[in-house]
């Protein structure tokens, strides 16, 4: 199963709409069978050694499915450039226990065998209420609020991502985006591939100096601009590094090849690895208006990145 999308868009109002924070980490679904607990990513991929901490949800009912967010917090404020360390290989439990994620949960999609798809948000919510995810140290309820404009001020005074809404009577609707569930954020954000990278100049040019990005468009790749990441930390730059070794190509995957004072020297790759990019808006060219690398999307499927206006 894949998780429910919210659409994009203004932030709506009225008695028929709930709010939560957009935490900003990794979509998680935990299904919950037999006394075992799987982990999956919104793109399929099974994290469940990536987060050992979560082990404990097989404490709350023998059989059931979560939906929620992964994040690590700092100071109280989720940090995605913290996780980025955590979800891209399995962990030790001493390590995960050393610093561990918490679980932000926000839906439930079955309980002891009955799927409650169908069932409204309001009921589900009740539902998720009812069970002792307290018992799970990792493990929170994320607060549900009733005024979606108070809560959007206070996310950005915290510098935190943005708003959810959601209309209480709306079922759920697995692997698409739907009109009942609204994000709404404090700034641009676009996922895209990687389709080149540019060494530093100086040193042994094993760092990453920038990365060559695009947006799929009719089954092509358009060139969406390039962000520097020079400046970020040994982990990314290691996380990077693994993940793109053995995907060097000798062509541009681009539908059109990027500028030459851009494209100089670059290394060329398979578009596959999914990252996200902040950004001030995009220019009349299609390009990414000063676009701020934020960190490799692994719980993204490539197939689903779309061009987004907001």
């Amino acid at each position: 199963m894949q998780p429910m999308l919210a659409t994009p868009g203004p932030l709506p109002t009225g008695p028929e709409w709930v709010y939560e924070v957009k935490w900003d980490g990794m979509r998680l679904l935990a299904e919950v069978t037999d006394g075992e607990v799987r982990l999956v990513t919104r793109a399929g991929r099974d994290v469940t050694a990536t987060f050992p901490e979560l082990t404990g949800l097989t404490s709350i009912a023998p059989d059931v499915v979560l939906d929620g967010e992964v994040v690590l917090l700092e100071e109280g404020v989720p940090s995605f450039a913290a996780l980025a360390d955590r979800v891209h290989r399995p962990v030790s439990r001493a390590r995960a226990l050393a610093r561990p994620v918490t679980f932000m949960v926000f839906d439930v999609l079955r309980l002891y065998g009955v799927p409650l798809l169908e069932r409204p948000m309001h009921e589900r919510r009740a539902t998720l209420e009812r069970l002792d995810t307290a018992s799970v140290p990792a493990v929170a309820l994320s607060p549900l609020y009733t005024d979606g404009r108070a809560l959007f001020d206070a996310t950005g005074r915290r510098g935190m991502e943005g708003v959810l809404a959601k209309r209480r009577e709306s079922d759920y609707r697995p692997g698409g985006r739907s009109p009942a569930w609204v994000k709404v954020t404090h700034r641009h954000t676009q996922t895209c591939l990687i389709g080149g990278w540019r060494p530093e100049r100086s040193g042994q040019g094993t760092r990453i100096a920038a990365l060559l990005l695009g947006v799929p468009d009719g089954g092509d790749l358009v060139y969406a601009g390039r962000v520097p990441v020079g400046l970020a930390g040994a982990v990314v730059q290691r996380v990077l590094g693994e993940l793109m070794t053995d995907l060097e190509t000798d062509a541009s995957p681009f539908r059109a090849r990027p500028p030459r004072a851009e494209a100089a020297g670059a290394h060329w790759c398979e578009p596959v690895v999914t990252v996200e990019v902040a950004h001030h808006g995009w220019t009349a060219e299609g390009r990414l208006r000063q676009p701020v690398f934020r960190g490799v999307r692994a719980d993204v499927d490539p197939a689903e990145v779309r061009r987004e206006d907001r």
